[in-house]
């Protein structure tokens, strides 16, 4: 009998050594890597409020992006080395998703589509924005922001020498997108540094740092605004329009690259964590079109509109009390939504994230050319809240109608209250706190507009209930123009028409939708596959558990591991519904 105890405490002796080696080396691996790409990517680093890389840009050139990949081979050979066996349970489901996260970057390393450094959406000609993403307190950060400028040159001519090596590959854009850029890089081109908008920081210094070092350090950054931002900004724009532009596409759709139909599946696959194929998500949003479109029947009934439901969209799109008259109070009426919701949320959850969100304006500099809204995430340290940007370019053209909606994807209960409910749970690795997998996050953001009517922000508007049909609309429209244009060949028209004929968004929106698509293919396809899986999962809590079911709970559980792939998520959630059920019969 002792002999047996002996030997049942020394194999679990045995394993829990084994169990701690196990996690050292992969924690050794997890660590390394994010220093890595702190180090590679100081952009990043900067966001997330890790200063020690603010002096710097992320190296571009063709050898450092080749060393990055080779960086991600010897990750995936270091983990095989590891006893996942060995791991915790935790860990283990850690060690698959990074595992996953490293594959996918080396597998989609192959179709090079680092030759493609720049759309109408983002690039070099909008780096200025980083600057609204750091901090800017101390003497160091402006002379960090000062040694960013004069180093701008060399990032240019490594992005330039990268948008060449796409000309001789056909790794392309389509010109359509393309022609939108020349007036972004025009904006960089200024007479007086003053105006530039890589200056804006320092517009108002804080009376902390001496007024001798304010004089210097404005005339060091005007300096470096003449010398050294003007000029390559005016490199770029002699180089886009004289060579690049000539050589971009005249059809739209990634299957005119090399290798684009691979591409986009790759893509596809991807963006939806899921095995669908380009034909499958096509026929699946045509699905969806057709069964929203007799929901909104419904809502237009409700308003007492008697026309058919093409002419409520030319209604919805045209009448002026639709719309705001100025900017100003468009953005009052978002800030004064975000704030009746907020207190609503505590029907909802369980757990809500310390940290704040801000209600702001998308930058005038790129406001004609993106879309309605978007949500930038908290900083690592604390320091900067999470953002909700609204766009006030044109307000004739942003309906009333949307605006709920759309305060619930990008705030709360949407985007900042989960990705912040992540960032703050710190018994999670890095990578998962701070990346995320996209069906995940914005088919929670889609996911998040329906529970509007959970907390009845609908039920006083239909028109704002028939906005949020047309949200959902809008990401059904996705699934079959994405894979229209990237996979069937549609013209951009084509796609423009079908947009048009099945939500009432306007065409300015409508427009920069497609264009959106156009320079970032199978991203779109996430929000719809993400949000039709929280609500199978919903579904089948709710058919398991009856009466015993807690939507609070249910939402905590959903959130609690952070961002995860739809099969992953598939899993935990019915791990827990079974546990939840075997409870309820003891």
């Amino acid at each position: 009998m002792r002999c047996w105890i002996a030997s049942f405490f020394l194999i679990a002796l045995l394993a829990s050594g084994q169990e701690r080696d196990s996690s050292l080396a992969f924690h050794k691996v997890l660590d390394a890597d994010w220093e890595y790409g702190l180090q590679q990517h100081p952009e990043r680093a900067s966001s997330q409020g890790d200063l020690r890389f603010n002096d710097r840009w992320t190296d571009v050139s063709l050898p450092a992006i080749q060393g990055r990949n080779s960086h991600n081979i010897q990750i995936l050979e270091q983990l095989s080395a590891i006893d996942r066996s060995g791991l915790s349970p935790a860990d283990r489901i850690n060690f698959d998703l990074f595992k996953k996260h490293v594959q996918e970057k080396v597998d989609e390393d192959r179709f090079h589509l680092y030759l493609i450094p720049i759309d109408q959406r983002g690039g070099i000609q909008t780096l200025d924005d980083l600057s609204t993403r750091i901090r800017f307190q101390t003497l160091k950060d402006y002379e960090d922001w000062i040694a960013r400028l004069r180093k701008l040159p060399q990032h240019m001519d490594q992005t330039i020498a990268l948008m060449k090596a796409g000309m001789q590959e056909r790794m392309l854009l389509p010109k359509i997108v393309l022609n939108r850029i020349p007036a972004q890089i025009e904006k960089q081109i200024v007479r007086k540094p003053e105006d530039s908008l890589f200056y804006k920081p320092f517009l108002k210094l804080p009376p902390s740092i001496p007024k001798a070092d304010q004089d210097r350090l404005r005339e060091q950054a005007g300096a470096a605004i003449t010398n050294a931002v003007v000029p390559s900004y005016q490199k770029l724009q002699a180089f886009f329009t004289s060579e690049y532009l000539p050589a971009s596409f005249d059809q739209v759709g990634i299957w005119q690259t090399p290798n684009g139909a691979a591409l986009y599946e790759f893509e596809a696959r991807k963006f939806t964590t899921t095995g669908m194929t380009p034909r499958q998500i096509h026929e699946l949003g045509l699905s969806e079109v057709k069964r929203i479109h007799a929901q909104m029947e419904a809502v237009k009934a409700k308003t007492g509109f008697t026309g058919s439901l093409k002419e409520f969209f030319d209604y919805l799109r045209t009448d002026p009390k639709f719309y705001y008259k100025n900017p100003d109070d468009l953005m009052q009426a978002y800030r004064a939504l975000a704030k009746q919701i907020d207190p609503l949320l505590v029907k909802l959850f369980k757990t809500l994230p310390r940290t704040p969100f801000g209600v702001e304006p998308i930058p005038a500099a790129v406001a004609p050319d993106t879309t309605t809204a978007y949500y930038s995430q908290p900083s690592a340290d604390g320091r900067r809240p999470g953002t909700y940007f609204v766009n006030l370019y044109r307000p004739e053209v942003r309906p009333k109608w949307e605006m709920t909606a759309l305060t619930l994807h990008e705030s709360v209960p949407g985007h900042h209250l989960q990705i912040a409910l992540a960032q703050e749970q710190g018994e999670l690795p890095n990578f998962r706190r701070y990346t995320f997998f996209t069906a995940f996050v914005e088919g929670w953001g889609l996911y998040a507009e329906s529970l509007g009517e959970d907390i009845g922000v609908y039920e006083a508007d239909p028109y704002a209930k028939f906005g949020q049909l047309t949200y959902e609309m809008w990401r059904a429209v996705r699934l079959v123009i994405d894979t229209g244009m990237h996979y069937f060949h549609w013209d951009r028209q084509k796609a423009i028409d079908f947009f048009l004929e099945n939500a009432p968004k306007t065409e300015l929106d409508v427009t920069n939708e497609v264009d959106r698509y156009i320079a970032w293919p199978g991203q779109a396809l996430a929000y719809k596959i993400g949000e039709l899986k929280f609500k199978e999962l919903r579904a089948r809590a709710q058919q398991k558990l009856g009466a015993r079911f807690d939507l609070r709970e249910f939402h905590d559980q959903l959130l609690g591991a952070g961002s995860l792939p739809l099969d992953v998520l598939d899993a935990r959630m019915d791990s827990w519904i079974t546990a939840s059920a075997g409870t309820q019969k003891k």
